[in-house]
């Protein structure tokens, strides 16, 4: 799980320091594990998964990663608008995982929904990577 681990640390600083991403969340906002005091909106990194890619001939990690949006603005288009200024940051990062090659990152699915408290709209996006060790 080394790849992965480095995959989401290679992550976490390229969405914080991508300028629309945090335009968007009113600063670089994205966390593993949020403040208690943090101001809506902002993302939290999820699950991950991994999963054997190997070949005959090379060896390589299928990663499934998930990042969670944490909106109150009134309705859901803040949490819209995220997801699409994450998905940019995505295309335009050339994310570097220190020990291991990224061969390839993409987008997935993504959902917006909003939470039992009536209040908070979450978003769920989801990207699929493969890495190979370097």
């Amino acid at each position: 799980m080394i790849a992965t681990l480095a995959l989401r640390q290679a992550l976490f600083s390229a969405l914080n320091a991508h300028p629309g991403l945090a335009n968007a969340l009113g600063g670089a906002k994205v966390y593993d594990e949020p403040p208690r005091t943090i101001a809506f909106p902002y993302v939290t990194m999820g699950d991950a998964s991994a999963t054997d890619w190997s070949t005959g001939s090379s060896t390589g990690i299928e990663h499934a990663l998930t990042l969670h949006i944490w909106s109150r603005e009134g309705g859901q288009k803040q949490a819209h608008l995220i997801a699409g200024e994450m998905l940019q940051a995505m295309e335009a990062v050339n994310l570097t995982v220190p020990g291991h090659r990224l061969v390839n990152l993409r987008f997935a699915t993504a959902d917006i929904r909003r939470e039992k408290d009536g209040a908070t709209w979450h978003g769920i996006v989801r990207f699929r990577a493969v890495t190979e060790p370097a």
